[in-house]
């Protein structure tokens, strides 16, 4: 999957890789995955692009705020020939002629309180004061159908507020993974699959460790192998 990405702005990382291979392997007891995908803030578009391409029967709908990430999703989306509806605005003010069957995202989610970039671009895509985590969770519980899957990453430090949040706005956590950058330091990353309306326990998948030993591990590598996405820079007016 070729994909265009801002010379000087926010590029999509590995987070959105493991959250595709998480989506991937979360979807896999389902037969028919099928309906409407909503990718939430959609950047460059590489999230919901690599979602529906491995599932061709989602109907693939992106919103983004930025001007600049609205023209890349939609370039890459015909570049890559899958057919998106593009919804441009803030997401929680957006008035969507539809709810969805699926939705996803890499959000943004470092705390505002911390020292900035002073790209307004990556403030807009770094930080959770520009889309805080209560308003994020309580717009996809209004757009998301009921029995609705919802996948997301998040900052693992955050993951008592996400559960409260997500109980609150009637999800249930049907998955998770923890993301550590190697065996022997913490956690940084949580991916989340929360189903609204749910009763079912949740099943904590094992951790996934970025490196060992300095190089990816064999799991990591065979994940970027699948998703098979090449960058080209470009400067956006």
């Amino acid at each position: 999957m070729l994909l265009y990405q801002p010379a000087n702005g926010y590029c999509y990382n590995s987070d959105t890789h493991f959250l595709h291979h998480f989506i991937l392997q979360s979807l896999k007891i389902f037969k028919n995955v099928r309906g409407d995908l909503l990718d939430i803030g959609s950047g460059s578009g590489i999230l919901g692009l690599l979602v529906a391409r491995d599932n061709p029967r989602l109907a693939l709908h992106q919103c983004e705020v930025q001007e600049a990430f609205q023209e890349l999703s939609t370039r890459n989306a015909k570049n890559n020939k899958i057919d998106t509806h593009l919804y441009k605005g803030k997401y929680q003010e957006l008035k969507f002629d539809k709810s969805f069957d699926m939705c996803v995202s890499n959000p943004p989610f470092y705390h505002g309180n911390v020292i900035k970039s002073d790209n307004e671009s990556l403030k807009i895509a770094r930080y959770n004061d520009s889309l805080p985590l209560e308003l994020f969770i309580a717009t996809t519980a209004r757009v998301l159908k009921s029995d609705g899957k919802f996948f997301f990453c998040y900052d693992v430090k955050q993951i008592n507020d996400i559960m409260i949040l997500l109980n609150k706005y009637k999800f249930n956590v049907e998955a998770l993974q923890f993301v550590h950058p190697n065996k022997s330091k913490d956690a940084t990353l949580i991916l989340v699959y929360a189903r609204k309306n749910s009763k079912s326990l949740t099943k904590v998948l094992p951790a996934l460790y970025v490196f060992d030993e300095g190089e990816f591990t064999k799991e990591v590598e065979a994940i970027y192998s699948h998703s098979a996405t090449h960058s080209i820079k470009v400067e956006l007016s």
